[in-house]
């Protein structure tokens, strides 16, 4: 399910603290996505569980006896799902229904209906799917937000270091990708779990422009000063060796090769509504995340 660019944003009331009387379990509450939902929901005065296995409600998706004690008295829960075969997500997802929850809010992905969006059969109709399915199914009120990939890859997570080195290597060739901001799936996951308007919804997100990779480094050259990291475009075979070689699994290589397609193929460039349909306004844009992060250090 997708939704057109000229979509009407979903008019929706401010959120208020007494939208929740009870709490918001927030599943991956230490994670990208997950400590930016606790933030702005405890800004609004939500009682709010940050659950993770290293977070203030312990929550471990491999133990499912955390699982009852984090969902007990929770009104919503947003889930960041664990990317594994077999997915734990439709048992969750039982035990939220048979604990009283009455929302819940889902992290999904772009690009999980279509058959090949990965490039690996694999991955087609994987966890992400299985998860979607899991809280459609459930009975209770549901929102399913598919975000592509992060602008934060490249400010705190997986390409951050190699932006420090001054060279990233990627085998996506002159691939584009329209990347999203963690704080608009934040604001567009807080809007899910605590107005009225959103359910049975599935919000793809993306940014409002598609970018290559050495656009994208030109980008955080301009926010830090200073020139650019080289953007290397790397073979796929190559790469896929060489992160085994640095001691990554032959198939985690893979997959993880195969994950970076959709750059490599553009099929992460087409600009999504979602953003603007559950908030009424446009996404953020990378520049002024980068500036953002260059005012906070982030590549030093």
């Amino acid at each position: 399910m997708t939704h057109t660019p000229d979509a009407t944003p979903a008019q929706t009331p401010s959120p208020s603290p007494s939208s929740s009387p009870s709490p918001v379990l927030v599943i991956g509450g230490t994670g990208k996505t997950g400590r930016r939902v606790v933030a702005r929901l405890r800004e609004m005065g939500v009682e709010t569980r940050a659950a993770s296995r290293s977070g203030e409600t312990r929550f471990d998706w491999e133990d499912p006896t955390t699982w009852a004690p984090a969902l007990e008295g929770a009104e919503a829960v947003y889930i960041v799902p664990l990317d594994t075969e077999p997915s734990p997500t439709p048992a969750f997802v039982e035990q939220a229904v048979a604990a009283g929850v009455r929302r819940l809010v889902l992290l999904s992905a772009r690009g999980v209906d279509v058959p090949g969006y990965f490039g690996s059969p694999l991955l087609d109709e994987g966890p992400h799917l299985k998860g979607e399915e899991a809280v459609r199914s459930s009975g209770l009120a549901w929102t399913i937000l598919r975000p592509g990939w992060f602008i934060q890859n490249f400010t705190e997570g997986v390409f951050l270091d190699a932006v420090r080195d001054g060279e990233l290597a990627l085998p996506v060739g002159d691939g584009q990708a329209a990347y999203i901001d963690t704080d608009d799936i934040a604001a567009v996951a807080v809007a899910a779990l605590t107005e009225d308007g959103h359910d049975g919804e599935v919000y793809e997100l993306s940014g409002p422009r598609a970018l290559g990779i050495a656009d994208v480094l030109d980008e955080i050259a301009k926010a830090r000063g200073g020139a650019p990291a080289v953007y290397v475009a790397a073979e796929e075979t190559a790469f896929r060796d060489e992160l085994i070689a640095q001691g990554m699994a032959e198939v985690e290589a893979k997959l993880w090769t195969a994950a970076l397609d959709p750059i490599r193929t553009s099929r992460e460039a087409p600009l999504k509504d979602g953003v603007r349909r559950a908030l009424g306004r446009p996404p953020r844009d990378v520049a002024d995340v980068f500036r953002d992060a260059a005012a906070e250090g982030a590549w030093g």
